[in-house]
């Protein structure tokens, strides 16, 4: 398992942060989304071996939001 941080921005509310979460918590590979509204941020526990973090941005991207990985 691996947990990432990612820096996401065009959140409006904390509607935006449940959509996140809701829709990556439904996806294989993820344990876990935790979408901060305050810090414009998410925190992400997936399996690699069954999602990528390119997936994962690429999930959080349809949804209307950008994302960067948080070094």
């Amino acid at each position: 398992m691996k947990t990432i941080t990612l820096k996401i921005s065009g959140l409006h509310c904390v509607s935006c942060c449940l959509n996140i979460d809701g829709e990556l918590e439904n996806t294989g590979g993820v344990f876990e989304s935790n979408t901060y509204y305050a810090k414009s941020e998410t925190r992400v526990s997936y399996d690699e071996e069954k999602i990528s973090l390119e997936k994962i941005q690429a999930i959080i991207n349809k949804l209307g939001y950008k994302s960067n990985l948080i070094a």
